[in-house]
């Protein structure tokens, strides 16, 4: 499954962390091929009116195959420990 994710990831296949509605798998797939998310969206639904049944398999099948978005953050080291006060 790691294989998928990151053959996924690296096409630009992604679901993005901000801007989702429910798991973000339209939101990516509008980012993917520059569309905003809205009309993405609404190009979706239309598309799933024309092939009935298919809303209930492919959404979630998107939603467990598309990876989460990663985030760039840099991990922070802890802070040093208190220096002992002079007596």
């Amino acid at each position: 499954m790691n294989s998928i994710h990151d053959n996924l990831y690296q096409q630009g296949l992604v679901r993005p962390r901000e801007g989702r509605v429910l798991a973000g798998v339209v939101a990516g797939l509008g980012r993917r091929f520059g569309i905003d998310p809205w009309p993405a969206r609404l190009l979706f639904v239309l598309v799933l009116l024309l092939i009935p049944g298919s809303q209930i398999l492919i959404y979630p099948i998107l939603w467990i195959l598309m990876p989460n978005e990663r985030t760039s953050a840099v991990p922070v080291a802890p802070p040093p420990p208190p220096s002992p006060e002079p007596a």
